[in-house]
């Protein structure tokens, strides 16, 4: 069934390609890999994998100046290994009410970590922060609104369902909330305030609504680039508690040339339900427009004493067109 149903998928999309540029835009994204753990001990047979991580099918189209639409699937890798699972991610109809004002419906992109996945730019090789430890999700049904403020200022907002695109709306039917604030201080730097509200579905004197507060700031020069985020979650999951989650996310990026840039980030997610760290370095080639590749190590250390980082060498590929 499942193998029929990516047959249709693919068979539609391609269909889809033959249509003209002037009745919409067709758009393909592959992230692939080929991994190897170099943590192994002795004796021991080093884990090695190709993956075939993500492909997204995409096409868009402009009903009139005021209104377009977009549709996104999504198709991954599940838990059962070489099986794959499509998702339909994105499926949206934006208005642009005006030259300031421009609301999107339906399942739509958020806006959580949408800036800082944007600056970081290197989603085939690692989601940004909030998205790998699943804080927020990349998207979800409801609606979001933008707003220009001025030429340095822009204001969004969003309500949806919370649950994200891959699962249905919860029986209790409460929506998550959110809204940002984003201030251009150049073409080169740019901050970014979110807050993020899960209410809480029982009113008891051990739950309350779950906030996140995030701070961002990005800088992208000529050759370098440095991003950093900040984040803070007060009542994970809705329960009170003395603690809170933070986690930070900082990168860095250095252009060697028109072909080669090197690129790091360290992730501090110790005060976190993951509690430990994550480093990636590395080097990234741009093979041809559409084609880059990268090869790099990543790195986790648990947070408890003792623990011994775990290295994996990867060779990340992404095409597009």
């Amino acid at each position: 069934m499942m193998k029929k149903t990516i047959l249709l998928l693919s068979t539609a999309f391609i269909m889809s390609l033959n249509v003209s540029a002037q009745e919409g835009t067709p758009s393909v994204k592959i992230f692939s890999n080929f991994n190897y753990d170099i943590s192994t001990e002795e004796g021991e047979q080093a884990f090695k994998e190709f993956e075939l991580k993500r492909a997204y099918l995409g096409y868009s189209y402009n009903i009139d100046e005021k209104f377009s639409t977009k549709i996104t699937f999504d198709v991954g890798s599940n838990s059962s290994g070489s099986a794959y699972t499509a998702f339909l991610k994105i499926a949206s109809l934006k208005w642009r009410a005006s030259d300031k004002l421009t609301l999107n419906s339906g399942m739509v992109g958020t806006k959580n970590f949408k800036f800082m996945e944007k600056s970081w730019g290197r989603r085939y090789i690692e989601k940004s922060a909030q998205d790998k430890y699943k804080w927020a999700n990349a998207a979800d049904l409801g609606l979001t609104v933008d707003y220009k403020l001025s030429d340095n200022i822009s204001l969004d907002a969003q309500v949806l369902n919370g649950e994200g695109y891959k699962k249905t709306q919860a029986s209790n039917g409460l929506f998550r909330g959110g809204l940002g604030i984003t201030y251009t201080i150049s073409t080169k730097l740019g901050l970014r305030l979110h807050q993020d509200i899960s209410p809480r579905n029982t009113y008891t004197d051990s739950t309350d609504s779950q906030y996140i507060s995030t701070a961002s700031i990005a800088y992208s020069g000529t050759n370098f680039s440095l991003g950093y985020e900040a984040s803070l979650m007060q009542n994970a999951d809705n329960i009170i508690a003395d603690e809170e989650e933070s986690l930070i996310s900082i990168y860095g990026t250095y252009k060697l040339n028109e072909d080669y840039t090197l690129f790091a980030r360290y992730d501090d997610a110790t005060e976190t339900a993951n509690k430990g760290s994550y480093t990636i370095y590395g080097i990234e080639r741009q093979m041809t427009k559409g084609v880059t590749l990268a090869l790099n190590m990543q790195s986790w250390t648990d947070a408890a004493d003792g623990s011994e980082t775990e290295n994996t060498l990867y060779i990340n590929l992404e095409y597009k067109f």
